[in-house]
């Protein structure tokens, strides 16, 4: 794959910031990184590392949890974004699909999609041509158009999310847990479907995801959060090959696979921190 992360061409750049929650909880810790146009880019770390809000960061969603940023900034094609309302977030070209999905369930499946188009002003005839673009890189979602959202699988909504998010026309997606709750043959298809819309169609991605493996196997760049810090970055093929990697997040180590009894003891041993 690419290595993206080497060009110039930097749409967005999250610089030093820190995320306080009630005012009194610090969650990210100087968190940086950036996103090249085109690219796939990994936000990588298990459970309440802090991915999710430094997406959320990223796309103005902190509020509606009682969560700011308190310092560092947040560049969208070389401009600050960290003040905008998220509705003019997405109008920049920067969408989010939230973890967990989020359909509205008592819609039909055509119309969760296309209300992914309601900040757009272009003809019908425009948008229609991006459904039938959803609809080609998601042949189930035509089946089920009719269907009523909240009866779909959660593959199914998965797909509705990425699908909405398209009707957006973004130039940058951020996919939070794709894989959440998903069944493995699922996530290899999902994850097959962002490396085509990212290599066909060209749409940037930063993706935040707990499945270290499957992630590395389609980013082309990934950064490793621990507690709110990120405390390794480099392209996905080095990150795959590095042992404190293999170890800790893959559970392979030079000795073999190790047990998850084993793996959990990481934090007292990883040698990037030490």
């Amino acid at each position: 794959m690419l290595d993206t992360q080497g060009t110039n061409d930097t749409l967005l750049e999250v610089n030093n910031i820190e995320v306080i929650y009630n005012h009194v909880i610090l969650v990210l810790k100087g968190v940086s990184l950036s996103v090249p146009k085109g690219g796939i880019t990994a936000l990588l770390g298990g459970n309440g590392a802090g991915k999710t809000t430094t997406l959320k960061a990223i796309s103005n969603l902190l509020r509606s949890e009682r969560g700011e940023v308190t310092k560092g900034s947040i560049i969208y094609r070389g401009k600050r974004v960290q003040d905008l309302m998220p509705s003019e977030l997405v109008r920049t070209g920067v969408v989010q699909v939230m973890e967990g999905r989020h359909c509205f369930e008592h819609l039909t499946v055509e119309e969760n999609l296309l209300t992914g188009a309601y900040t757009r002003s272009e003809s019908k005839a425009a948008i229609a041509a991006d459904l039938e673009l959803v609809y080609s890189y998601f042949p189930r979602l035509k089946e089920r158009r009719r269907s009523q959202a909240g009866y779909t699988s959660g593959g199914e909504q998965q797909m509705v999310a990425i699908g909405r998010a398209l009707m957006s026309r973004p130039e940058t997606i951020l996919l939070d847990e794709p894989s959440m709750g998903l069944a493995p043959q699922l996530v290899e298809q999902i994850f097959q479907i962002v490396k085509s819309l990212n290599e066909k169609e060209g749409y940037t991605f930063l993706l935040a995801e707990q499945n270290t493996n499957v992630a590395l196997r389609f980013a082309h760049y990934g950064y490793i959060l621990e507690n709110g810090r990120v405390v390794m970055d480099g392209p996905a093929a080095e990150l795959r090959e590095n042992p404190d990697v293999k170890e800790f997040y893959l559970g392979v180590s030079e000795e073999g696979r190790k047990s998850f009894r084993d793996v959990r003891s990481y934090r007292r041993r990883k040698r990037w921190l030490s």
